[in-house]
């Protein structure tokens, strides 16, 4: 990947969350100047403690799904990462209104932005858009088998919203933009009552707590360390040429639930108790990225073995113990 200019200024909507905090990290090393927006709705200001101390960082607290403040629209941005939206199946549900606004209006003041100054814009979808897949691996190509109407369907269709709205501004020439659609990510950060499974899995295993699974184990994930998604997100950013459409970014690694909580259990040495649940609705039964189109287009793979991360997050999780547990249903966040 090519040296990031360090003029460049690069706003990131979402930047307190995990994944946006990784990047707006990322980005600082790499010299940028980094604009980071977030209402703090689901993101964590202790998540941004090392970018606060960076001159070259700054953080606007304000909610996307209204106009952008002043401080934002009269300023000129190079960048534009739109990561403003919840992730985490019980976060998201829990005000779907303002999750499908945020998919749809927040992208929209963020498009304007783009479009006013020049910058080019990146929009992280989601998995969530192929719903409960009846082709697997999925592949860009594939459209996908969400239910409308049903809980998630806030965020599956937001974001499928959200994509239509971006390419309908890059069709118009409006703005240059880019679209990832990320599979299961994990890493420090990770909050642990945010009900993503990695994070429920390692907090319930090192306080030897009941293990829950949801369902009977048996529904398939793949996992991505965050240092390999910001990678692909930054390698997105920066591809030159045509427009490549929407890429998958994840790990094609495969895995059920119940591996991947043998293997934390062997990690964190713990004696918890496993203990079944019903599957939430929806909720998809297996889930694999096809990864061609980014190795091709990007030359972007992911390197981390699931072991080296997930022991890298359990340590952080460790030294950062919480009396909260994870105990809620999400397999796909």
């Amino acid at each position: 990947m090519k040296s990031i200019s360090d003029t460049r200024t690069v706003l990131v909507a979402g930047g307190a969350g995990f994944l946006g905090s990784h990047l707006c990290d990322r980005l600082l090393a790499e010299g940028c100047h980094v604009v980071c927006l977030d209402n703090l709705q689901t993101g964590d200001l202790g998540n941004l403690k090392a970018a606060m101390k960076q001159p070259r960082f700054e953080f606007v607290r304000h909610d996307v799904v209204e106009p952008l403040p002043e401080r934002i629209t009269e300023r000129r941005f190079d960048r534009i990462y739109d990561l403003a939206c919840a992730a985490s199946p019980p976060q998201y549900q829990q005000d779907p209104e303002h999750t499908m606004l945020t998919c749809i209006l927040g992208v929209r003041h963020l498009l304007q932005l783009a479009e006013k100054t020049g910058a080019r814009l990146l929009l992280t979808s989601t998995s969530e858009i192929y719903g409960d897949p009846e082709v697997h691996p999925q592949p860009e190509t594939y459209r996908g088998n969400v239910n409308p109407i049903g809980p998630r369907a806030c965020y599956d269709e937001g974001k499928r919203a959200a994509e239509t709205l971006v390419f309908d501004y890059d069709r118009a020439g409006r703005s240059d933009v880019r679209v990832a659609r990320i599979f299961n990510t994990y890493g420090p950060r990770l909050s642990a009552a945010d009900g993503r499974v990695v994070s429920n899995l390692i907090t319930q295993a090192l306080a030897d707590a009941p293990i829950t699974i949801y369902g009977d184990g048996s529904q398939s994930r793949s996992f991505c360390y965050v240092d390999d998604m910001v990678s692909g997100l930054i390698a997105l950013m920066e591809h030159e040429g045509p427009q490549p459409g929407p890429i998958n970014l994840g790990n094609p690694v495969e895995l059920t639930v119940s591996e991947l909580v043998d293997v934390i259990v062997d990690l964190t040495g713990s004696s918890s108790e496993i203990v079944y649940r019903p599957l939430p609705i929806d909720d998809p039964r297996r889930r694999r990225p096809d990864i061609a189109k980014a190795e091709t287009v990007l030359g972007w793979r992911p390197c981390i073995a699931l072991q080296d991360g997930l022991r890298r997050t359990i340590d952080w999780f460790d030294a950062d113990r919480s009396p909260t547990l994870g105990d809620r249903p999400a397999l796909s966040a």
